[in-house]
Parts: C-alpha cells; sequence; structure tokens
C-alpha cells in the first residue's frame, strides 16, 4: 500500500503550458523547471485518484464534472475549483505527508 502511495513518476517541463502542473498519469506536466513541493505534492494527488480509478475512468468524471458545473451556471475557475478531485487535492497540497495517509477514494467525502 506504502509503494503506491509513492508512486513513480516522470516530470516534464512543459514551458508553454497555461497552467502551472497537470499530471496524466504517469506524467506529471509542470511549466517551471523547478516546480514547488506543493506543486508536485497537488499534481501526485491526482496521479493517486487516477490510479484508484484505473486512470481512464478519472479523466472521463473529472471531464464530466467540470461540465455539469458549467452547465449549472458556475465560470470556468469555479467550476474546476469545485471538482472533488481538485478540492481534495487543493485542501491537502501543502500537506507533504498527506499521501502516506491518504484513504482510497478519500474524494468522496468532498462531494
Amino acid at each position: 500500500m506504502e509503494n503506491r502511495r509513492k508512486a513513480f513518476f516522470f516530470t516534464i517541463y512543459c514551458p508553454f503550458l497555461n497552467v502551472d502542473g497537470m499530471a496524466i498519469f504517469p506524467f506529471v506536466l509542470v511549466k517551471s523547471k523547478k516546480p514547488s513541493k506543493v506543486l508536485l505534492n497537488h499534481e501526485r494527488i491526482h496521479l493517486a485518484q487516477q490510479i484508484e480509478l484505473f486512470i481512464l475512468p478519472f479523466y472521463c468524471w473529472y471531464f464530466l464534472a467540470y461540465c455539469w458545473n458549467r452547465v449549472k451556471g458556475q465560470r470556468h475557475h469555479q467550476a474546476y475549483r469545485n471538482i472533488i478531485f481538485e478540492k481534495e487535492a487543493y485542501e491537502n497540497d501543502e500537506n507533504l505527508q498527506y499521501l502516506a495517509s491518504r484513504k482510497n477514494w478519500e474524494f468522496i467525502k468532498y462531494r
């Protein structure tokens, strides 16, 4: 279990990104040559979520949640921040030990 929490990932520098970072299993794409530990932890939380949902369903759920938030009238940033996966990641990204104690499907409590 512990090994899954510390899943290996590749960091790829992508200066053309319009966001600071993005997790696309098993890669973390970053805009900066020296991303912060908090940003990397945020993206590692997303990698854990992706693994739990067997990757492809994660992307479907993420996309549908964003679309649903937009249909409800939320602007882009609000719709993005209200995705349960983002709520979990933002709430815990500063806790660099979070993944060591995180339970499976923890994102569900952020509904």
